[in-house]
C-alpha cells in the first residue's frame, strides 16, 4: 500500500464520521489535488532546471497543456481506483493494520504548501 492510499484513508475516515455520504468523493478529491500539486511542483522545478541548463525543451503553453492533461488523467485514475472494489479491499487491509492518524488540518495544508512552493519556484525562474 502506498503513502497516497494511507493519506486517502485518513481523509476518508475523518469525513466518514462527519459526512458519510460524501466521504469517498472528498477523499478522492483530496488525493487528486495533492497528486496534481506535487506534479505542479515537479514541473516547475524541472522547468527552472532546464532553463538554467539552457535547454529549450518545450514552450510554456505546451507545458501547461501537458499539466492539465496529466491532472485530468490523475482525477480519472483516482476516481476509478477509489470508487469500487479496490477501495473496499484496501479499506479492509487498513482496518487490520494500525496506521498513523494525521491531523486533517495538516493533510489539507499539504496541497496548499505544494502550490505555495510552486509559486515560489516560478518567481525564481
Amino acid at each position: 500500500m502506498s503513502i497516497f492510499d494511507s493519506l486517502f484513508f485518513n481523509v476518508f475516515k475523518y469525513y466518514k464520521d462527519a459526512k458519510s455520504k460524501k466521504a469517498n468523493q472528498l477523499a478522492t478529491l483530496y488525493i487528486s489535488v495533492l497528486q496534481s500539486a506535487i506534479l505542479l511542483v515537479l514541473g516547475v522545478f524541472f522547468a527552472g532546471f532546464f532553463n538554467q541548463m539552457n535547454m529549450d525543451t518545450m514552450s510554456q503553453d505546451k507545458a501547461w497543456f501537458l499539466f492539465v492533461l496529466l491532472s485530468v488523467f490523475i482525477f480519472f485514475k483516482n476516481w476509478i481506483q477509489y470508487a469500487g472494489r479496490k477501495r473496499k479491499v484496501l479499506n479492509a487491509k487498513m482496518l487490520k493494520k494500525r496506521s498513523a492518524n494525521y491531523s486533517i488540518i495538516m493533510l489539507w495544508l499539504l496541497p496548499v504548501a505544494c502550490v505555495f512552493l510552486a509559486l515560489i519556484l516560478m518567481q525564481a525562474v
